[in-house]
């Protein structure tokens, strides 16, 4: 893996989806991580495992499929999905527009959760993630900035 490889790369946002269920939204967070080579189909198997735990809800329609601790081992590198469900898609009685799938088997996503974070707190750029109408709009969201001096 080069060191400079974006966690998320362009190669894994899309836009414009549609999900019969949540479990349909999560078997396509799954497959974009294997596609990217993320991560194997255990890990994408895994995403289902961890949601009938923990909800990965994470408010304004926005959620962050992950795997289990044990499925780590399945993860080839650290990456992050971004797949937008313009319809939403009931997520046990919420909706979700964006899922923000991660494979990471140790901090390399805190960076953009962070960022994601900050974005959820502001309703106007929490609005913008749910409708991002290209790559690049997602990208500038997500993507670490530096701190402001």
């Amino acid at each position: 893996m080069s060191p400079d490889r974006p966690l998320l790369d362009a190669s894994a946002v899309r836009l414009g989806l549609t999900a019969e269920d949540k479990a349909d939204a999560l078997r396509q967070c799954g497959e974009v991580l294997v596609e990217i080579g993320a991560a194997s189909a255990g890990y994408a198997d895994a995403l289902h495992e961890r949601e009938l735990s923990v909800s990965t809800y994470v408010g304004e329609g926005v959620a962050i499929p992950h795997g289990t601790n044990e499925s780590r081992e399945h993860i080839e590198r650290a990456a992050l999905a971004y797949l937008q469900f313009p319809d939403g898609v009931d997520w046990n009685g919420e909706t979700v527009h964006v899922c923000v799938a991660i494979a990471s088997k140790s901090e390399e996503h805190v960076d953009i959760l962070s960022a994601l974070a900050q974005v959820l707190m502001d309703p106007a750029k929490a609005a913008t993630l749910r409708e991002a109408q290209s790559v690049d709009d997602v990208l500038a969201l997500l993507s670490p900035s530096t701190p402001q001096e």
